[in-house]
């Protein structure tokens, strides 16, 4: 038996006025005619039943959670009193499912990805649940398009050739953080070098050994809510307040002699942000993505526009343009980053 934990809490900012706190991006139809995290989890069904799918989200955002997910019994739909980064929203999902399935193979995904080989993404899955059987704690490492500062980079022994069905995993040497565009381009250079893709695999007894090991505190915190899990009603806020604010990546997978990767290339995207939209649609003859009711562009070019309304650019380039109930952000592409800034001062 498998299950997935799948994270799906988010702040709604880096996508506004298109997403909110209450309907981040992982439930936006951005990609397709479904909802991200409706495409997550379709991505997996064929391996793992629909009781055995987990979701982390927060409060604000749990009904319409339930509500995109009827097929996935309502208390998989965990809610985290606050958000305490992903090592905290990890953590506490391993507790619940050994907790209600025993030591078990756990597969960690984020909500907001795109991946167009669905086929090989699952096979690769499966490869690394046989692995984490092993004791080990499996990464997917994404094969670098270009050189990136958008994305940590995971640093391995040796040059990496990526065949989906022959792929095995290789040691990794190190988690390294995101970085400049100088360093960046050192990383693709030397053939060593994967992305980040913040997937993994182990399984329960593992990963909350490891935190036992690196992160003992969270450790304290998660033994404390293990020993009141099946009380009824049972308030966890004020365990989550005594919570830092720390990453998967940074508590454990940095530390841990348990890590290795698999290198993968099966059209992958984690769609951070509007000018990730550019690698999934398709440009109109001046270059833009064009998902308004009409657009009108003169002397204008490489422009995104999502808006149902008819939208005019004279003279405009490099922009993002977008409209959502009354609402309108007007960004240039090397802004975007600012975006989640907004929100803020609303």
């Amino acid at each position: 038996m498998i299950t997935t934990y799948i994270m799906a809490g988010g702040s709604g900012s880096r996508f506004w006025p298109l997403s909110t706190k209450k309907r981040p991006k992982q439930l936006l139809n951005l990609a397709s005619e479904k909802s991200m995290i409706r495409e997550t989890v379709d991505r997996v069904l064929p391996i793992i039943r629909p009781e055995n799918i987990y979701v982390g989200t927060n409060i604000l955002q749990v009904d319409e959670m339930r509500k995109e997910l009827q097929d996935i019994p309502a208390e998989n739909i965990i809610v985290e009193p606050e958000f305490k980064d992903t090592a905290a929203a990890i953590g506490y999902g391993a507790l619940i499912i050994e907790n209600n399935h025993g030591n078990i193979p756990m597969i960690v995904l984020p909500a907001d990805h795109i991946i167009k080989d669905e086929i090989g993404f699952r096979h690769i899955l499966l490869k690394a649940v046989e692995e984490s059987k092993r004791g080990n704690i499996i990464t997917l490492g994404i094969k670098p398009s270009k050189p990136d500062t958008g994305y940590g980079y995971i640093e391995t022994n040796s040059t990496i050739s990526v065949d989906l069905f022959k792929s095995t995993s290789i040691d990794v040497v190190k988690f390294w953080e995101k970085p400049d565009i100088t360093k960046a381009t050192e990383y693709i250079n030397s053939g060593k070098f994967l992305w980040n893709s913040g997937m993994f695999v182990f399984t329960t007894n593992m990963i909350l050994s490891e935190f036992e090991k690196y992160l003992p505190e969270h450790y304290k915190i998660l033994m404390e809510i293990k020993s009141i899990l099946k009380n009824d009603n049972v308030n966890l806020k004020s365990h989550f307040d005594k919570f830092e604010k720390v990453s998967i990546d940074y508590g454990v997978m940095e530390k841990s002699d348990k890590l290795k990767t698999i290198p993968v290339d099966f059209g992958w995207n984690n769609i951070g942000n509007f000018t990730a939209l550019e690698d999934i649609f398709e440009k109109n003859q001046n270059g833009s993505i064009n998902k308004a009711g009409k657009l009108i562009e003169i002397d204008s070019k490489n422009n995104i526009v999502i808006s149902n309304q008819t939208v005019a650019l004279v003279g405009i380039e490099n922009a993002v343009v977008v409209e959502k109930d009354g609402n309108i952000l007007i960004c240039s592409k090397d802004c975007v980053q600012n975006i989640k800034n907004v929100p803020d001062k609303l």
